[in-house]
């Protein structure tokens, strides 16, 4: 499920914390890539779990109601239809889902609270008072419900700070991953979507493109950290006016993953690689980072395709790339 843009963006930071901390140790930032992307399946799911906690408090709110010793004609006979949401109920019915929740999600249990909160919020949302007043709906409209609801929750600040707490790693991904939760819940269809369906992780291993993805991943981590001196030794024979320790640091570390990518991924067209490198700068780097990396780079593609270093093949190459 993971982009390869996205896997890219992990691939940076752990480089640059290794930098930071002067270690190259490739096999170390291997194993540091694999758990911090595996650590994204819990956030995911915690995320999702919201969902299904929502559920379980309401109906707590509407028992807690009727045991007033004055309740309201409202509290006495309250609108029971999201406890009934097919969609919701699929949910909380998944059996793997169930088992990662059981993993991952305690947190709910202990605040609890918040999630209360946010459901006494939501029953004032137009979207929610709409679908309570048509008598029946259907599962899409159920999983439309849903799914807005999930975007209301990741919204919420109060829950935010809880996953937030979790890991320092989910600060910079925690929107990312709700934007591929949105995408994964709309997908959920009411023909396939039942207890036994295999729950989609953010990166599930059973799925041949996203190990494909993740090899890619270890691979760039590895060899940008095993090939850093030689890069960086073309890189300064580019320099025109600049000395090498006054260019930023993560600009090195774009061009260094950039030349391991054009020499080690020979799938990979170096348009494509370029385009890449470009685009995270305008992400990690200053404004003027996409110049400079953009003009590196040209001088480095012309070079390592000189020294036959840069040899693709595959679909989607160019002669011209070649």
């Amino acid at each position: 499920m993971l982009s390869r843009h996205f896997l890219r963006c992990k691939v940076l930071q752990v480089a640059y914390a290794y930098r930071l901390d002067l270690n190259d140790n490739a096999s170390d930032a291997v194993r540091t890539l694999e758990y911090n992307i595996g650590k994204l399946n819990e956030l995911g799911v915690l995320q999702v779990s919201m969902l299904t906690k929502m559920v379980e408090v309401a109906a707590k709110v509407m028992e807690e109601g009727k045991q007033k010793f004055r309740p309201t004609e409202e509290e006495l006979n309250p609108n029971t239809k999201l406890l009934g949401n097919e969609f919701l109920r699929r949910l909380a019915d998944n059996f793997e889902f169930k088992k990662h929740v059981a993993d991952w999600c305690g947190c709910w249990d202990t605040h609890e609270n918040l999630i209360r909160e946010a459901f006494l919020d939501f029953k004032k949302q137009k979207v929610y008072l709409d679908y309570l007043a048509k008598e029946s709906s259907s599962y899409e409209e159920d999983k439309e419900l849903a799914i807005m609801m999930f975007r209301y929750l990741v919204n919420r600040d109060s829950l935010v700070a809880v996953m937030g707490e979790r890991s320092l790693l989910w600060e910079d991904d925690f929107h990312q991953i709700a934007q591929y939760n949105y995408m994964m819940l709309k997908t959920l269809n009411e023909a396939d979507f039942d207890e036994a369906m295999l729950w989609p992780l953010m990166y599930d291993q059973r799925v041949e493109k996203e190990q494909e993805d993740i090899d890619f991943a270890k691979s760039l981590i590895r060899h940008t950290l095993e090939g850093r001196v030689e890069s960086e030794e073309l890189i300064k024979r580019y320099l025109k006016g600049w000395e090498f320790e006054r260019v930023s640091l993560m600009d090195i570390l774009l061009i260094d993953m950039a030349v391991a990518e054009l020499t080690k991924c020979p799938s990979i067209p170096e348009r494509v690689t370029v385009d890449e490198y470009i685009e995270l700068s305008k992400e990690y780097s200053s404004e003027r980072s996409k110049l400079f990396i953009n003009g590196i780079l040209d001088k480095l593609v012309s070079e390592l395709r000189s020294q036959g270093k840069i040899n693709k093949w595959g679909r989607g190459i160019s002669e011209e790339e070649n």
